[in-house]
């Protein structure tokens, strides 16, 4: 997928921009942040950067 940003979760800069558009910010980036903070976010192993 072209522009993904987020491996752990799928989630692509289109996607992103999309809820910031909806939303008036990004709830795609608070949730994302909210798993990491909680442990759920695995970019180590899917991340190809390793990030």
């Amino acid at each position: 997928m072209q522009g993904l940003i987020c491996h752990c979760f799928g989630y692509a800069a289109a996607d992103i921009e999309r809820d910031v558009a909806t939303n008036g910010k990004s709830l795609i980036f608070e949730h994302i942040l909210a798993q990491k903070k909680a442990g759920g976010c695995q970019c180590a192993e899917k991340n190809p950067a390793g990030r």
